[in-house]
């Protein structure tokens, strides 16, 4: 199931969600001008790299931040920015442009860590932004779980229709847990689960609890 939109809509334009999107899209616009090779030794310099980090934390922990702007191909890109697009509006307009910009890096970066803590020995790069957006996923099941999520399912026929935040997301949790039960993925489901943990978490204490009057929780 894909979702296509929300009908929770913010009251203030997602600056941040808008600056991230470009980010991404102008960085994979490098990356798709690099020779193979040259694209490659990217990953390997920026991307995270469990076995690496583990060996040297303090010198590798810039590839916590850095591997979030990078992306694998165009499937990747685009469906990592829809979600990104879909969900994070509302979640920058309860936390605010400032919060809402640590609570995101924040959350690619334990996401990161989780599929590290999972996979400790892997010499693969992580690349991708999935793991702060599933951290937006996990605050957005928090503050909107009422909210409605247009979906698109395919089976013979595309169909749509709509779905509480709380099914579509729970849904999704429980497809990154079975997903990542299996093994040979190059996927990095527990990043995921690990960022949406962290979204799940966090928007519930003080320091990004939301800040707008209880009439706007949906």
């Amino acid at each position: 199931m894909f979702p296509l939109a929300d009908i929770n809509r913010p009251l203030r334009p997602p600056l941040v969600v808008k600056v991230l999107v470009l980010l991404n899209a102008l960085v994979f616009g490098y990356e798709l001008l690099l020779p193979p090779e040259a694209r490659e030794a990217l990953f390997y310099n920026y991307g995270f790299i469990p076995k690496l980090f583990w060996g040297n934390p303090l010198a590798e922990s810039y590839r916590l931040f850095s591997s979030q702007f990078l992306h694998g191909g165009f499937g990747h890109i685009i469906g990592n920015m829809w979600f990104l697009w879909v969900f994070g509006d509302n979640v920058e307009d309860r936390l605010g442009s400032g919060r809402f910009t640590i609570f995101y890096l924040i959350g690619g970066a334990l996401a990161a860590l989780a599929q590290g803590v999972y996979d400790p020995g892997s010499t693969a790069p992580m690349v991708g932004a999935s793991g702060a957006i599933s951290a937006i996923m996990g605050a957005y099941l928090v503050m909107f779980p009422h909210a409605q999520i247009l979906t698109l399912l395919w089976l013979i026929i595309p169909i749509t229709f709509y779905l509480p935040a709380y099914v579509y997301l729970g849904y999704w949790a429980v497809l990154q847990f079975v997903s990542g039960l299996g093994s040979g993925s190059q996927i990095a489901f527990w990043a995921h689960l690990g960022g949406f943990a962290w979204g799940w978490l966090a928007v519930r204490t003080p320091a990004f609890g939301p800040t707008l009057p209880p009439w706007r929780r949906v």
